[in-house]
């Protein structure tokens, strides 16, 4: 298990983690960016607040992107279902 120094906001952290320290910081950088994208809208909010709305928009990107990946999948599985029905027609 290795660390990494990461900055969010300016302020300095040590993330311990298996991962590699590359995927490490880029999702440090990505949080960040979301922070900062918070604070844009909202520059007087506290730090707290940001995070608590930083952490909904990124269940909301992650809500919306399972539901997608779900409803592809569901997609394919259909296709696969009604290629193997029109291969049995040939059967």
């Amino acid at each position: 298990m290795g660390s990494i120094e990461v900055h969010i906001l300016g302020q300095k952290y040590i993330i311990k983690g298996d991962a590699p320290p590359e995927y490490i910081q880029q999702i440090a950088n990505f949080v960040d960016e979301k922070l900062k994208e918070v604070y844009k809208i909202s520059p007087d909010i506290t730090p707290l607040k940001a995070a608590i709305l930083t952490a909904l928009n990124i269940a909301d990107e992650l809500h919306r992107v399972r539901h997608e990946y779900n409803s592809i999948s569901q997609g394919i599985k259909n296709i696969e279902n009604k290629a193997d029905s029109i291969i049995r027609l040939f059967d």
